[in-house]
């Protein structure tokens, strides 16, 4: 087996998910992980093979599954009895693939080639009813489509998920009783060095967050993958970058709180009942002419919609009262989003490469 976690960038999200429920199980196969060079740290149960060496290709071509979270190389194409699982990477809140006519991202080079390549696929999940025909439509995918639920978030139910918070926090080296605020900003595609490497976006006047906010919190700057820069490391112990931590999911599991824009990962937090805020200081921009949303997301949203650095310190000052705002609409986020999420998406997937 293959699995592949953004083309090799790290160990986690749901490949890793599906990994760990087939290791618990003793599965009778052998696991190879794709990593962009030898440094990246992978577990003992799997064997990592460098993407673009003869080892990867031949793991590519002769792999009985391949288990990913992203498209696979344009050129591949799936031999008979080869079965390719994609994951996907979350519940598209904003527009994406070819959904993304009319808009200023219309033109992404890649669109065309999206149906081609998702003829490789032997089944794509859903995390959720609402993404189903969004997946469907925006992917070109005519196939088997699954409803699992997001195998990333069973982390979040799991028995040790207080354990493994913990730790994260030791690992970051983040002092006990400090207030862990993780902010995951989307990147903009009018912000982009080119079609692969995306410039941070950061509308949060770090300075002033500092100021108010002093040492009882610690700002966790999680960057997506397709960004390249990295915030400047005289900002910590305040602000830390942990774009290069493997795993987005074990970031959740430590924050107490969320702040995001437009993230996917709004919904994965929200299995954690933990308060959500979204700085959304271009919301006009992005919703009318960058890419626009699958939902009525001013409506939708579990938390207020905030557009400066003092409105979100405001916010962070008082969370019981921006808990009590929202509830209704966390409850109603929750169920429209989160209802595959039980802690067992992964092992509805294993189910379905045993038989």
């Amino acid at each position: 087996m293959l699995y592949s976690s953004f083309g090799g960038r790290a160990y986690g999200d749901s490949p890793r998910a599906v990994h760990e429920e087939l290791v618990r199980r003793g599965a009778d196969v052998e696991h190879l992980w794709a990593v962009r060079d030898a440094q990246t740290a992978v577990p003992d149960t799997v064997r990592a093979v460098v993407v673009g060496s003869a080892e990867w290709h031949g793991a590519l071509a002769h792999s009985r599954w391949v288990v990913t979270n992203t498209h696979l190389p344009r050129w591949f194409t799936r031999r008979g009895g080869q079965r390719i699982i994609q994951t996907w990477h979350g519940t598209p809140l904003k527009r994406i693939g070819a959904d993304l006519a009319g808009t200023l991202c219309a033109g992404l080079a890649h669109l065309a080639a999206r149906p081609r390549v998702s003829r490789q696929w032997s089944v794509l999940l859903s995390p959720n009813a609402h993404s189903t025909p969004v997946l469907r439509s925006a992917l070109g995918f005519s196939g088997r489509l699954m409803e699992t639920g997001l195998p990333r978030t069973d982390a979040l139910f799991a028995a040790d998920r207080e354990l493994r918070a913990a730790a994260v926090r030791e690992r970051l080296g983040i002092e006990p009783g400090r207030k862990v605020v993780l902010y995951a900003p989307t990147p903009r595609d009018d912000l982009a060095y080119d079609t692969g490497q995306h410039r941070l976006h950061l509308p949060l006047d770090l300075r002033l967050a500092r100021e108010e906010l002093g040492d009882g919190h610690v700002l966790l700057v999680r960057s997506h993958p397709l960004v390249a820069d990295r915030l400047p490391a005289h900002h910590a112990p305040f602000a830390l970058d942990v774009s290069a931590h493997p795993d987005a999911t074990e970031l959740l599991l430590a924050a107490d709180v969320l702040v995001t824009d437009y993230s996917s990962l709004a919904v994965d937090f929200a299995n954690t009942g933990r308060p959500l805020l979204f700085l959304t200081p271009d919301l006009p921009h992005y919703r009318d002419t960058l890419r626009g949303f699958t939902l009525d997301f001013e409506a939708r949203v579990p938390g207020p919609l905030l557009s400066t650095t003092g409105e979100l310190i405001d916010a962070l000052g008082d969370l019981d009262a921006i808990a009590a705002a929202s509830a209704e609409a966390y409850e109603d986020f929750r169920e429209t989003f989160c209802h595959r999420d039980d802690g067992g998406a992964a092992g509805r997937v294993a189910d379905l490469m045993e038989r």
